[in-house]
């Protein structure tokens, strides 16, 4: 070994001046007699700002041991210790150091001073604090993962789980999860699998469907992998699985909804077409009876009577069809520009005929604000004019009846109607009760009144379509008040009043092709269009009908939706494509009345949609309209 002559105290002072660390030199009463070039650079003080200060005045305040006498408690048989803690810069930042220090004492064992050592150890703390907060984030995200993670390494073992994972599977994770084979839970395929391709093959994660639990069943899950890798070499992957399975039996559940959904749509189609069809015959056959002049009185109160039941049993069935309808959301708004007023004043007409018989006044008042034309579906708001204006002339034996709308004070948006009578009133108890489906005051069987109860349930419900809201008043002597809102959608501009001309000569003959299955039906339409002075040819199928409006010119074809061969829609698209321009009109005759059905009549080529029982005056407007154009 090569030796250097070196002079010790020369040696020891080089130490001291050219030191990485810091040391300095304590007095046994904790006094800092001297400090090398490390220590000053360390804390930012020089040599002289040391002179004076003390072992503890560096020291962060929230360090327990700050003090000579903490320092000497901590001294060990040999006189060495060491401790880690924050000491305070003289740029007030913080700094982590590990401090060394020793005590010396004389040979009578009295001490002389200490040497303490000081290794800034800032950035190390910095790396270890971020590696907790790895670790930390890591274990709350397996923890708390509403997922199971399961790792495993590359010999298809399991390393770890979290507690998801343990409710996934039943197995514990100390005691049965840790060093099991993956395969036990997903079979030895899939495992392969993963090891062998999934590091460049994302779609191998897809192929897990299931996992085995301890009791042998299996849970389907939602699978990722995503590999594990240190020091730039996979060691081994994550095995990320959802439990799917109430997921599974919400599908399940949604799709025996809308099912069910379907199948209510479709009962309520075929019952809409099933007893609208008779009931066609019904009505139309007494209008044809009581336009003959050679009938009895006798026969003539006969056949009144017979139309009155059918419209009485055609109202039951359309109140129970709507309400079915708007349940089941087969009901939509059809919103157009109208006479607010007319409106009204056609609700009157239908009942002023009862009203007249009890002599009844009735009245009706819009308020100055009220705009005369307002865009809405004025069908559905004479719907529900009608149920109130009904059941006031019902209850109502003397006195009179108003209509008043206003705009609702506050929220100009709104219009307010008020359906008022001098009638029997309402019970308080049952205002809250009246707009429930089925609800009549009083029993079945003590009931003086006909009806479903329905009305004002459906009432209730489209006044919500048109965005309001719908209650009653009444003390239960004195009369009652329903007052209902709708959202005001006032005209963007005017219509101009539609007028009808007269209908020509040559127009009372116009030829007509009626496409209908159904017998009655054939009958009552044909003989209603023909006691119109119309040639009428009737054809029972779309075929038919497609073959008939290709040999001759026709005017109008009433077509039934529902028939064989070819259904009314599918006979439609095919004249409208063979004639084009030569089309006739083409009216759609259906009993179902449902939503949508217009719209699909209208894509079809169809010119009007109507619903049966047909009426005579709905066909005599249609003719107006189409027969001279």
């Amino acid at each position: 070994m090569h030796r250097v002559n070196l002079n010790q105290v020369t040696f020891n002072q080089q130490v001291f001046d050219h030191a990485s660390f810091g040391i300095s030199l304590v007095s046994p009463d904790g006094l800092i007699l001297t400090v090398n070039p490390a220590m000053e650079k360390m804390l930012g003080y020089s040599k002289a700002e040391f002179d004076g200060k003390r072992i503890g005045d560096f020291t962060h305040p929230d360090e327990a041991q700050t003090g000579i006498d903490d320092l000497k408690a901590l001294l060990s048989n040999d006189g060495e210790a060491q401790i880690e803690g924050r000491y305070i810069k003289k740029n007030g930042e913080i700094m982590w150091g590990l401090l060394f220090f020793k005590l010396f004492c004389d040979e009578t064992d009295t001490p002389m001073y200490y040497i303490t050592q000081m290794i800034d150890i800032t950035k190390q703390k910095e790396s270890e604090r971020q590696l907790h907060e790895s670790v930390e984030r890591y274990t709350s995200l397996k923890k708390y993962n509403h997922d199971a993670v399961i790792s495993f390494g590359l010999d298809g073992r399991i390393i770890n789980a979290n507690t998801m994972a343990e409710k996934l599977t039943g197995y514990r994770i100390e005691t049965e999860l840790i060093g099991m084979k993956l395969a036990n839970l997903i079979g030895n395929e899939n495992v392969s699998k993963i090891l062998e391709k999934s590091l460049y093959d994302n779609s191998i994660e897809h192929d897990i469907g299931r996992v085995v639990t301890k009791d042998g069943n299996t849970v389907e899950v939602l699978a990722s992998i995503a590999p594990i890798f240190v020091g730039g070499n996979n060691i081994g992957f994550y095995l990320i699985c959802k439990d799917i399975s109430e997921q599974k039996k919400l599908l399940l559940a949604k799709e025996a909804a809308e099912a069910t959904n379907k199948a209510k749509t479709e009962f309520l189609a075929m019952m809409s077409h099933e007893i609208r069809t008779p009931m066609n015959g019904v009505v139309g056959m007494t209008d044809i009876l009581l336009d003959m002049t050679d009938l009895s009185e006798e026969q003539r109160s006969c056949v009144e009577i017979i139309r009155k039941s059918g419209e009485t049993l055609l109202s039951i069935i359309n109140d129970i069809l709507d309400l079915s309808k708007i349940e089941a959301g087969r009901i939509e708004l059809q919103e157009e520009i109208f006479d607010l007023r007319k409106c009204i004043k056609d609700s009157f007409s239908v009942i002023s005929g009862r009203a007249e018989i009890k002599n009844l006044s009735l009245t009706y008042t819009l308020n100055h604000d009220v705009p005369d034309y307002i865009y809405g579906d004025h069908e559905r708001l004479k719907q529900v004019l009608i149920n109130l204006l009904g059941n006031a002339v019902k209850f109502t034996p003397r006195g009179s009846i108003s209509v008043k709308v206003e705009q609702r004070k506050g929220d100009p948006d709104k219009l307010v109607f008020t359906v008022t009578d001098t009638g029997t009133g309402i019970d308080p108890a049952w205002l809250n009760h009246i707009f429930e489906p089925f609800a009549q005051i009083g029993s079945f069987m003590t009931r003086r009144h006909e009806g479903t109860g329905l009305g004002l349930a459906i009432s209730r419900r489209l006044v919500g379509m048109m965005g309001g809201e719908i209650h009653a008043v009444s003390d239960g002597t004195n009369g009652s008040s329903f007052i209902f809102t709708i959202r005001l959608k006032e005209a963007p501009e005017l219509p101009g009043e539609q007028v009808f001309e007269p209908m020509p000569n040559h127009a009372m003959k116009t030829n007509i092709l009626l496409a209908e299955d159904n017998p009655i039906n054939q009958l009552v339409m044909s003989k209603m269009l023909e006691k119109m002075g119309h040639k009428v040819t009737v054809v029972t199928n779309g075929k038919e009908a497609t073959e008939a409006a290709g040999k001759e010119h026709f005017d109008i074809i009433f077509m039934d939706l529902h028939m064989p061969i070819l259904n009314g829609l599918e006979a439609t698209q095919i004249i409208k494509k063979s004639l084009k321009e030569k089309s006739p009109r083409i009216i759609a005759v259906t009993a179902n009345a449902l939503k949508g059905d217009r719209e699909k009549c209208l894509a079809a080529g169809m010119d009007e949609y109507i619903s049966k029982p047909v009426k005579r005056e709905t066909v005599m407007k249609l003719l107006r309209q189409f027969a001279l154009i």
